[in-house]
């Protein structure tokens, strides 16, 4: 053992103030070389324990008592003789799996009363992007119950603790889930206040538990809700929530069943909405007997009706306490994610800047999903992830803030580095849209049109965006569409686009006007899916039903004549504010204005830039009637795009 680095309590204290974060006390060192934990605790050893960790002032269910969550934890046995470790805590209300709820009906032109195929069990279609893809779940949790994933097998021998928090009304928990409230905040809060000594826990027998083999340094991690009770927490400012890692993560859920004062779906799940996620996760024990009432209040309160940001929604933003974060933030975003869509990154990565949090971002070519699974990026993931945790939690100089801030991935497997997000030298540059003639596709140019012109599409609910937005060679009654010339060279789009479209409805019910950005030219692009290879990929140490390994996934590319690179929704009655629903006086020209989802993306030369402006967005929007008439007058109208090099982008 002499050849290990030891870190002593006292190295601790000879940092400058302020230089690290702040590491907590440890009567025992874990053994470090290179600036690096190692690996040298026994995962097949290992100490596990639940605690039952009381949520002081919150009673959600109503039952008289405090609310509990349920904590599972995995420590190395030499935690039971004096040596304290730093924790990696995930939260999360699906390890009990989910209920069978069906969705709310979208299709409101009356052609299909009983609704659509809704989509059902959205645990189980998101399992393996949350989790990755490993060991048999019903062996792991039958042998060594429920530390599935790979947090246990890499960390747990480097000398951390990992902790599963079953969130409130899942499982073995109590109290009652809400979507978002402060109630389900408070839970993981509660284990990190307990993790500090702030909080009471107890064992299955009723007994008072103390977590006197923690330093008090957390770190919390996950991908989707997983990812957003990350967020919540960190913006309570709850000491000892040294850092997070929200992948695929919400920071306002508004953003995520709304946008622009209009009802909107997660991509694949159309027609679910904030009660529809709360039922899904209430698997407690007598959940629907003791929350029943609460989710029906839910389901009112959300208002589907509407769609306009609320009180409700507003209770909900975790952007509204960003100020009180003080945790580190590694943030991660699959750039072709349409269920947590990448809006939710980018404003919580911006307020985070104001702020001055230290932070760093991985944006990927995947959906919703976990960049442990890339078999092109696993080894890197490990990398940095071990030394960012290293870093916040151990306090360990190893360069890891000396690292570029930003890693891309422009295209299938091309990644590359970068000193900040957006790119640096990225400016918004200004296109004018411009009428076709002879019915034929409008123009796109900096150039300001002459004349004064108004085209018109009639909306529609059948067709997809993607149907849409396709053959832009003949005119569509159903769309307007507006190119670019022949791009000169590449051109790459980091940062948000937006659009303004000056536009009259008319003679229909469907307040929707949907932009799409379409990079129109013949590519092998990604698109999101990948395939998982055959063999396994091992990463850690195993023990018997958890293997330390697992199946790694390769993007799915298609070769297509385009591709819808972001889009963006208005209920138009918003025009002025996603809170105010005014009404719009038919035929009456107004200036509407909506942001598309952010995105970071390379229009390759020999292409073209085009927009499609249509209304309703099939797999979004709600499915009102046909035949709203939309006028526009392309000479008021234009897209702000956010190019690196600004105009001398586009040659």
């Amino acid at each position: 053992m002499n050849r290990w680095k030891t870190v002593l309590i006292a190295l601790a204290v000879a940092v400058p103030s302020g230089a690290l974060p702040a590491a907590a006390a440890r009567s025992a060192a874990a053994p470090i070389e290179n600036n690096e934990t190692q690996p040298v605790y026994s995962r097949a050893d290992a100490l596990t324990q639940t605690v039952f960790v009381e949520v002081a002032g919150v009673d959600s269910d109503g039952d008289g008592r405090p609310d509990r969550v349920a904590v599972d934890i995995m420590r190395p046995k030499e935690t039971a003789a004096g040596l304290k470790v730093p924790v990696i805590m995930e939260a999360s209300p699906y390890y009990a799996g989910g209920n069978d709820v069906p969705n709310h009906v979208v299709d409101l032109d009356g052609s299909d009363p009983a609704g659509m195929e809704y989509r059902r069990n959205k645990f189980n279609d998101l399992r393996d992007e949350m989790f990755g893809l490993g060991e048999d779940a019903a062996t792991s949790r039958a042998t060594a119950p429920p530390f599935s994933g790979y947090y246990d097998n890499y960390f747990v021998p480097r000398g951390y603790a990992v902790a599963l928090v079953e969130n409130l009304g899942s499982g073995r928990a109590t109290g009652c889930p809400t979507t978002g409230l402060d109630n389900e905040t408070a839970g993981p809060k509660a284990a990190v206040d307990w993790l500090n000594g702030r909080a009471r826990g107890f064992d299955a027998a009723g007994a008072e538990v103390r977590a006197d083999w923690s330093t008090g340094n957390v770190g919390m991690i996950g991908v989707s809700y997983n990812g957003t009770l990350p967020n919540a927490v960190a913006a309570t400012g709850v000491k000892g929530l040294k850092t997070i890692v929200p992948i695929a993560a919400i920071s306002s859920w508004y953003d995520y069943y709304r946008a622009n004062g209009g009802v909107l779906a997660p991509g694949g799940y159309q027609g679910e909405d904030a009660d529809v996620l709360a039922r899904y996760v209430l698997t407690r024990e007598n959940g629907r007997q003791v929350c029943g009432a609460l989710m029906d209040r839910i389901e009112h309160d959300q208002d589907r009706v509407s769609g306009d940001y609320s009180e409700f929604w507003d209770e909900r933003n975790y952007l509204n306490d960003v100020r009180k974060v003080r945790a580190s933030v590694f943030l991660v975003h699959g750039l072709n994610d349409w269920n947590v869509k990448t809006k939710q990154a980018v404003q919580w990565w911006d307020a985070l800047a104001k702020q001055g949090v230290p932070r760093k971002i991985w944006l990927h070519q995947g959906a919703h999903f976990n960049p442990f699974s890339f078999a092109q990026r696993n080894t890197e993931w490990l990398r940095q992830l071990h030394r960012w945790f290293d870093y916040n939690l151990y306090g360990l100089r190893n360069g890891i803030m000396d690292e570029p801030q930003a890693d891309v991935e422009s295209g299938p497997n091309q990644w590359a580095q970068y000193a900040s997000w957006p790119l640096p030298g990225t400016r918004d540059v200004r296109l004018r849209l411009a009428a076709g003639t002879d019915g034929g596709n409008g123009t796109l140019s900096a150039d300001r049109p002459h004349g004064h012109a108004t085209e018109t599409f009639t909306d529609q609910s059948a067709r997809t965006a993607e149907q849409l937005a396709e053959n832009v060679t003949a005119a569509d009654p159903n769309r307007l569409a507006y190119l670019s010339p022949v791009l000169t060279k590449d051109a790459r789009l980091s940062g948000t686009p937006s659009v303004s479209v000056r536009a009259a409805f008319a003679g229909g019910r469907s307040p929707y006007l949907t932009a799409l950005l379409v990079d129109y030219g013949t590519d092998t692009r990604a698109y999101g899916s990948v395939v998982y290879g055959a063999d396994p990929v091992c990463y850690g140490e195993g023990v018997p039903g958890d293997t330390g390994c697992s199946r790694l996934a390769e993007h799915v590319t298609a070769t297509a004549p385009y591709k819808i690179i972001t889009r963006g929704w208005l209920d138009v009655r918003n025009r002025h504010s996603a809170s105010r629903t005014e009404p719009l006086r038919e035929g009456r020209f107004y200036d509407f204005d909506l942001d598309l989802q952010p995105n970071d993306y390379i229009v390759k030369a020999g292409h073209r830039i085009g927009v499609v402006l249509i209304s309703t967005d099939h797999d979004y929007t709600l499915r009102l009637p046909a035949g709203t008439t939309v006028s526009v007058e392309p000479g008021a109208s234009s897209v702000d795009l956010p190019l690196v090099g600004g105009r001398s982008a586009l040659g």
